[in-house]
């Protein structure tokens, strides 16, 4: 199950059949939990998988199997080439947090993962973007950029619908190791 995604260019899957396998998915693994929680780290580590494999194919098709050492130049890979092979656009954002030197934020304002799922009342703050954060931290952790990643719901004033914000929270070592090639 940790191989499903959209990937618009391929032709891999059609729309309409990653909105059914991906909520089967989602529903196979809500019986198998015992709260949210639970339920989006399984779909992070369904994510991480894909992530892995994104990486390998998009650095030997795009990059000449060369991958990023430097820290913007992993998050555009993700914000752009990455984005762009699995949803068929950039993201909408990428931004630098503005209380800690460590964090990073990728916005999308109708992240399509969360566009197919209808989300009980009982389960308020669920967010399948958690597949998409895992995507992410695949990436990164396979270009040696280990990170804590989440996903998050941010309310937009005059919205019906939050945006998804994809927050990317680097390790020490990632820093300092930017500190030193500066």
């Amino acid at each position: 199950m940790s191989c499903i995604f959209f990937h618009r260019d391929l032709r891999l899957v059609s729309l309409n059949a990653f909105a059914f396998l991906f909520s089967e998915m989602v529903q196979y693994n809500q019986t198998r939990v015992d709260n949210i929680a639970e339920l989006e780290h399984r779909l992070e580590d369904a994510g991480y998988g894909v992530g892995l494999r994104m990486l390998e194919l998009l650095c030997h098709r795009e990059k000449g199997n060369r991958r990023e050492v430097r820290l913007l130049g992993i998050l555009s890979f993700v914000h752009s080439t990455l984005w762009k092979s699995l949803f068929g656009k950039v993201a909408d954002s990428l931004e630098k947090g503005t209380e800690n030197e460590d964090e990073y934020m990728i916005s999308e304002k109708e992240l399509l993962v969360n566009r197919f799922i209808s989300v009980p009342k009982d389960m308020g703050a669920f967010n399948c973007g958690a597949y998409v954060a895992g995507i992410v931290k695949g990436v990164l952790d396979g270009s040696g950029f280990p990170a804590r990643v989440t996903a998050h719901f941010v309310p937009v004033e005059g919205q019906p619908r939050p945006r998804t914000t994809i927050l990317i929270k680097f390790t020490e070592e990632v820093l300092q190791r930017e500190a030193r090639l500066s």
